[in-house]
């Protein structure tokens, strides 16, 4: 008995010098933290920047309001001091109060001056404590390009996702210790372990640049009374995207209100909606469940999420992969007699009574669809397809935003002649703005391809470079003659032919015009666009403009061309690309 009892005694004397000396950190700990309540403080979200330092999603300091059970005396005293200062319905309130758990939250993103009221009363039990909400100074400019955070400051839509991992910190806390019963001991004072920021991020987007656009599209909707205007304005050299603008755009910090026309007669009319007349013709209304797919389609960036009809800029990549292939050369001619007879199709020109005999360059001007037809027939269904491949109709852009679609387009086996004939001239495939404005790049710039970003730099708070965003490196797809003659001939679009109405006197510009039916045929709904790049010979800067479904006049040429013209007055000065002379 006496050594069984030395046996027994021994393992507890070793259990507890195993508990003491090589578990003894693991079990203060556990024990410490019976004692101790923590609360998160966020940490702030890192900046969004344009490309020269102007902030454009920015944090604003607010607070969170909270009670503690345990720690208060007064319930009826909580209850009334908190109705008063927040806009909350007194029963959810009391019922918060009233209930036992560690700690209840009462409201988030509460601004500083109530939080300093509510502090200043010093009513035991109710925590108030630092909080940040995302601010974005310019409301609706770049909405859909930007995007929002949620209540939790994670981000949602646009950049504010795609960057989420950079612009997140980390967050901090404050530690209280408490006796048995929860309540904090006075003699023991709070610890807290500060918040980490999150990186900042420089962007490509130009806020003037942006801003000029933007009026120029708002304008044009208005005039047209148009679904959607959409525009974008990009470096063509290396994919820097300097403004992208889809409106109607929303408000950045109400992101849940709903922009309609104002004279849309579904526009709910029930009790949560609030209505506020502006400006711009529109109204804003609370969500419901009923509407979310509208709200959808309010953030939805139509320049990366959906396809179009490129209609007749397509004849550029046409042209392109013709010259490449050796199909065509700068001598060709073409007769157009007002229509071309494909099969059993009788497929028109825009101009029926035919644009007669007409050299390369005049088929280009006057955007005749039977010398398309005939351009494509010549350069056949592989090496058309072989061009969309290497101008990238068949990949996503790669642009640094969440919801790129793709395009639609016919298995190659499935192209027949007519098929092969509509496509010349840009219709019976879908492409996104952005995959198609990349491959125009490619054809004006030397032939080079780029990605779209909008992505430039991420910086710390001292403003200090950490990484310079990479994208994919630049391959040479198309011949530097060909591009070069592709820009002289697109020049002439300007100068002499369709795209007159974008000419700019004593500047060099380059551009096509297009108008598209929209799908099913015969219903007369149209998209007119219309792209354009200077100086000619050297593009620095590209815009294309999209008006869907405009009322009244819907030629590309006569609505679309006039808008990249505005905008090029404004911008070409701004980027120094001189009047007199074009140079860059």
């Amino acid at each position: 008995m006496f050594v069984m009892a030395a046996l027994a005694l021994g393992v507890i004397v070793g259990r507890l010098a195993y508990i003491m000396l090589y578990r003894g950190e693991y079990y203060s700990e556990k024990a410490d933290s019976l004692h101790e309540r923590e609360r998160s403080i966020k940490a702030p979200r890192g900046r969004i920047y344009d490309r020269n330092g102007n902030i454009i999603a920015d944090n604003k300091a607010v607070c969170s309001i909270s009670v503690i059970h345990s720690q208060i005396e007064d319930e009826a005293e909580v209850t009334e001091l908190l109705t008063r200062y927040l806009d909350k319905d007194p029963a959810d309130i009391r019922k918060k109060v009233e209930k036992v758990s560690s700690r209840e939250l009462i409201a988030s993103n509460v601004d500083k001056e109530t939080g300093k009221k509510i502090k200043a009363a010093a009513v035991p039990g109710i925590k108030v404590d630092e909080d940040y909400k995302r601010s974005y100074p310019y409301d609706t400019l770049a909405s859909k390009v930007i995007g929002f955070t949620g209540a939790d400051n994670q981000g949602i839509l646009g950049l504010e996702v795609t960057y989420d991992s950079v612009l997140t910190g980390t967050n901090g806390s404050i530690n209280a210790v408490t006796d048995a019963r929860g309540i904090e001991l006075a003699e023991y004072s709070e610890t807290r372990t500060e918040p980490i920021p999150g990186n900042d991020l420089v962007t490509t987007l130009d806020f003037n640049i942006q801003r000029y656009v933007t009026q120029a599209a708002e304008k044009v909707q208005i005039e047209k009374k148009a679904n959607r205007v959409c525009a974008i304005t990009i470096n063509p050299q290396n994919g820097e995207i300097y403004a992208m603008v889809d409106v109607p755009e929303y408000n950045l910090n109400e992101p849940f209100k709903l922009v309609k026309p104002e004279n849309d007669e579904e526009t709910d009319t029930g009790e949560d909606a609030e209505r506020n007349n502006s400006a711009s013709g529109t109204s804003m209304l609370l969500p419901t469940a009923g509407n979310m797919d509208e709200l959808n389609n309010m953030w939805r960036n139509y320049l990366i999420s959906d396809t179009y009809e490129p209609g007749s800029t397509a004849k550029i990549i046409t042209l392109t992969a013709a010259l490449e292939k050796g199909a065509v050369d700068s001598s060709s001619n073409f007769f157009c007699p007002g229509y071309k007879i494909v099969e059993d199709r009788r497929i028109r020109c825009s101009k029926t009574t035919g644009h007669g005999s007409q050299s390369l360059k005049e088929a280009l001007m006057n955007s005749c669809n039977p010398a398309f037809m005939e351009i494509g027939e010549r350069t056949g269904v592989d090496g058309m397809y072989e061009y969309y491949h290497k101008l990238g109709l068949f990949s996503q852009s790669g642009i640094d935003l969440p919801g790129e679609a793709n395009s639609i387009m016919h298995k190659k086996e499935n192209v027949g002649p007519v098929e092969l004939a509509t496509m010349s001239f840009g219709q019976s495939f879908q492409v996104t703005p952005i995959q198609f404005i990349s491959a125009v790049c490619t054809v004006v710039n030397g032939g080079h391809t780029v990605t779209p970003h909008l992505g430039k730099r991420i910086i710390d708070s001292s403003k200090e470079t950490i990484t310079a965003i990479e994208f994919d490196e630049q391959r040479q797809v198309i011949d530097e003659e060909t591009s070069q003659k592709m820009r002289e001939m697109l020049e002439a679009v300007v100068a002499e032919g369709g795209g007159s109405k974008c000419a700019i006197e004593g500047c060099r510009i380059g551009g096509k015009t297009a108008t598209s039916e929209k799908l099913p045929r015969g219903t007369g709904r149209y998209i007119s666009s219309f792209i354009g790049f200077a100086p000619a010979d050297d593009p620095q800067v590209l815009t294309v403009v999209l008006i869907d479904e405009p009322e009244g006049t819907y030629y590309g040429g006569t609505i679309a061309a006039p808008v990249v013209r505005d905008i090029f007055l404004n911008i070409l000065p701004y980027l120094g690309i001189d009047k007199a002379t074009n140079e860059y």
